[in-house]
């Protein structure tokens, strides 16, 4: 089948350049019972971030929201607050996708390292920030890929040019 869409050949695939890496500490786990299946909260006490262009701490507070799907996925909702290393503020909100086989999620369950590649986690973060010096992340959409390690997650974070 031919398109009739004239997409311009740039867009024809996504550009991308590293951001960031980003590990998040989890200090406890909370799980709540809904109707539609569950909803667990990790309680993000702290990490670290690093990249090109910025580095620094991850702010004891925030959280890590967790939707159990009916097919045992998880829908990820996070908010967190970067502190570079000169200080500035940056509001991180992503959501995202885990999901994997439940032989996988049962192993993760249990605080076993498992395989990056055993399993698909993958975020779509947010930036703002009043620092005139990193307000160029207002800007900015990223994707990124994780991989849960038994006290949090750890991401390869890519801006999307």
């Amino acid at each position: 089948m031919t398109s009739t869409l004239a997409v311009p050949e740039s867009l024809h695939a996504l550009r991308s350049k590293h951001l960031l890496s980003l590990q998040l500490q989890i200090s406890a786990v909370q799980k709540v019972a809904a109707p539609d299946g569950g909803i667990v909260v990790g309680v993000v006490s702290g990490g670290h971030f690093e990249g090109p262009q910025l580095q620094g701490c991850v702010l004891p507070g925030g959280s890590d929201w967790q939707r159990v799907l009916p097919d045992g996925s998880l829908r990820l909702d996070c908010r967190i607050v970067l502190e570079t290393t000169g200080g500035a503020l940056i509001a991180m909100t992503y959501q995202g996708i885990r999901a994997g086989s439940p032989a996988v999620f049962e192993r993760l369950a249990a605080g076993e390292v498992v395989d990056a590649d055993e399993y698909y986690l993958r975020i779509n973060p947010l930036f703002e920030t009043h620092s005139p010096e990193y307000s160029w992340l207002n800007r900015v959409v990223a994707v990124g890929a994780g991989h849960r390690l038994p006290d949090g997650p750890i991401y390869k974070v890519f801006e999307v040019l």
